[in-house]
């Protein structure tokens, strides 16, 4: 049987494309591509192996977690592959619950990995604040109220609080959160989703805040399906996955040594290039924004771009809707996305612009531009007219109607 390829796209034509959807997912880093190569085709054994071959697997991976380690300002044996930021999400609440019982809490802003966890064992959502970040003042009185119970039930065991939100990009108060949750209820797990923090903020400044914290690799530069959960040492909660016992019984499952050194180059990569990345980033950001808002009325800027990471630029068109403004995109060639391409296809405004209070009228006409180490000056040039073309036609093609 011939082996089929898929010729959809040639190189060509895939650098035809603006591509300003890195929050969904990034190109992958030459450094990450490079280190997985040798262990893809020459280095394949197992590394839970007990021979010499498999020993050198093993050695690639240890090295590797010593690298991550450095990077999340965490002890090695923290340290924990994974398949990504949606298994680490679902592990810490699931896991916290299952060994701890009591109740999982969370904000209305989170990433559906985090929300749809807390949701499902019947927990408590807590609101947000006009800018996406959670209301800390109404954590601090859920957290009173459950440590009030006589039931151990009803007593939080897992307060979840992304550091970076996925849609609109404000930067979480965790250092605030951190105290409240420790003074409230501090037998209580606090995990973070760093998914989109990795690229913009230190993990150092937030691991140190957590009990858990999870990311996923192709945020920065690294493969999918590869990602990496921080959980303390002497932390007890419940695997997720069980099996072969890999990762000090905490994840069980054979290694994927190829994505697991891809992932440490991509967030060495990331770590050494961060505060350079950011300087470029917000330029390029704060361009593609003032660019548009000079050239269209009654579009909004979600978030002020200092509570905000420099990689998303998130605007709220006036009497647009996103589907027809991606569309239009799309075909002259920019990538983008109204919200977290995990709820793409949706019709109704995002459970993040819901939460902040956005008006619908504005909240119908989304747009988020995410940028990152690839993006360039002439991305941005181009990006510009082409929404702006993009909106001007609709609302011509508005009026007509």
């Amino acid at each position: 049987m011939a082996i089929r390829k898929n010729n959809a796209f040639s190189g060509d034509a895939i650098a035809d494309f603006v591509y300003l959807d890195h929050a969904a997912s990034t190109p992958m880093r030459q450094e990450a591509i490079e280190a997985m190569t040798p262990y893809m085709s020459g280095i394949y054994a197992n590394p839970s192996g007990s021979h010499r071959f498999s020993r050198i697997a093993r050695k690639a991976i240890d090295e590797a977690r010593d690298d991550v380690a450095e990077v999340l300002g965490c002890k090695v044996g923290e340290v924990v592959f994974t398949s990504g930021g949606t298994e680490g999400d679902n592990a810490a609440i699931f896991g916290a619950v299952r060994h701890n019982s009591g109740v999982a809490v969370c904000s209305a802003a989170e990433h559906h990995a985090v929300l749809h966890c807390v949701e499902n064992l019947k927990g408590k959502v807590v609101g947000v604040d006009a800018t996406g970040v959670i209301d800390v003042a109404e954590l601090e009185r859920v957290l009173q109220e459950a440590q009030l119970s006589d039931n151990p039930s009803e007593r939080v065991s897992v307060v979840s609080v992304m550091a970076v939100n996925n849609e609109v990009g404000s930067i979480s108060p965790l250092r605030q959160v951190a105290k409240v949750v420790r003074a409230n209820a501090p037998g209580a797990v606090l995990h973070t989703d760093a998914v989109q923090a990795t690229c913009w903020q230190d993990l150092r400044e937030i691991s140190k805040l957590v009990d858990v914290l999870s990311v996923s690799a192709h945020k920065f530069g690294g493969p999918k399906g590869m990602g990496i959960t921080m959980q303390r040492l002497g932390l007890e909660i419940d695997p997720l996955i069980v099996g072969g016992g890999q990762e000090r019984d905490r994840r069980s499952g054979t290694h994927n040594v190829a994505g697991i050194m891809a992932t440490a180059a991509a967030l060495r990569a990331t770590d050494s290039s961060r505060d350079a990345e950011v300087a470029r980033v917000t330029k390029l950001r704060d361009a593609l924004v003032d660019g548009v808002m000079s050239e269209i009325e009654d579009v909004i800027e979600t978030v002020p771009r200092d509570k905000r990471v420099a990689g998303i630029a998130h605007m709220c068109i006036g009497d647009c809707e996103s589907e027809s403004v991606l569309y239009l995109l799309d075909e002259a060639m920019i990538c983008a996305s109204a919200a977290s391409a995990c709820a793409s296809g949706a019709m109704e405004p995002s459970h993040v612009l819901t939460a902040m209070g956005v008006d619908k009228r504005y909240s119908m006409g989304a747009l988020r531009m995410s940028l990152g180490h690839t993006t360039t000056e002439s991305d941005i040039d181009r990006a510009i007219s082409a929404l702006v073309g993009v909106v001007r036609q609709l609302r011509r093609n508005k009026v007509k109607a």
